[in-house]
């Protein structure tokens, strides 16, 4: 798949996008042995040869793509039990892909699925705080005392959780509709977040993720990730690193 040209050098650690445009404008990249400086310019790093300061790029294609996962599967790139895995959706495609942001088998919602793994750690360790956004069904609705506290921090395993956001949306014939927004990835947090509240979990879905959001995407389906969408994803984790004075 032909992809704009800076935005390979970007993702092969080259250097910035904005950079790399440079380096592009200056002459010093070539495509198949001649230079390129036309923005925009799209390649298939598959089938045509990259160079940089007469240095052959050598990288794998990069796949970045958005799944809303269904429930009843699980969030692993390999199973010894046989049950569904969200990498079976993917069998068409020849890349060695696993999950990013794991779900439980029965939650459903927004995942990555991506080989890019230096992106996938940054993205799932706990330091970098990526949000998620919740759409709960309950079966009770929360009093206000446990509705603060869960906004506030609850207790599970003997650690609190950090301070998120959670806010009634409306009463539904089958529970009652809550948007939770954490940043933390704790395993089956915001289903035991309720219980901590005195609520059961009827329903959860996941319907965003790190800045990527589901759309109209069904369950089951995935699409490739917009170049808007990685410029989301990338200053994300950019940002976190400036944060941290990396």
């Amino acid at each position: 798949m032909k992809k704009r040209l800076q935005t390979i050098l970007a993702h092969a650690g080259v250097s910035s996008r904005r950079g790399a445009e440079e380096l592009i404008n200056s002459g010093r990249v070539k495509v198949n042995g001649r230079a390129v400086r036309e923005k925009g310019f799209r390649v298939d790093p598959r089938e045509q040869v990259i160079s940089v300061d007469g240095r052959v790029l050598r990288l794998e294609e990069k796949h970045y793509y958005l799944f809303n996962k269904p429930g009843n599967v699980i969030s692993t790139a390999s199973d010894t039990h046989g049950r569904k895995k969200v990498t079976d959706y993917f069998r068409g495609i020849r890349a060695r892909l696993y999950p990013v942001g794991r779900l439980d088998k029965d939650t459903t919602g927004a995942m990555l699925v991506t080989n890019d793994g230096e992106l996938a750690h940054r993205l799932t360790h706990p330091s970098f705080e990526v949000d998620k956004e919740y759409r709960v069904t309950a079966d009770k609705r929360l009093r206000p005392g446990a509705l603060r506290r869960l906004r506030e921090g609850v207790i599970i395993d003997g650690k609190k959780t950090s301070p998120c956001e959670v806010k009634f949306v409306r009463k539904q014939a089958e529970g009652f509709l809550y948007s939770v927004i954490i940043h933390e990835g704790r395993k089956r947090q915001v289903r035991r977040m309720f219980e901590a509240g005195g609520s059961g979990v009827l329903r959860l879905k996941r319907v965003r993720y790190a800045g990527l959001s589901l759309g109209r995407l069904k369950e089951g389906e995935y699409r490739e990730l917009t170049e808007r969408e990685m410029g989301v994803l990338s200053r994300s984790v950019k940002g976190k690193l400036a944060d941290k004075g990396i």
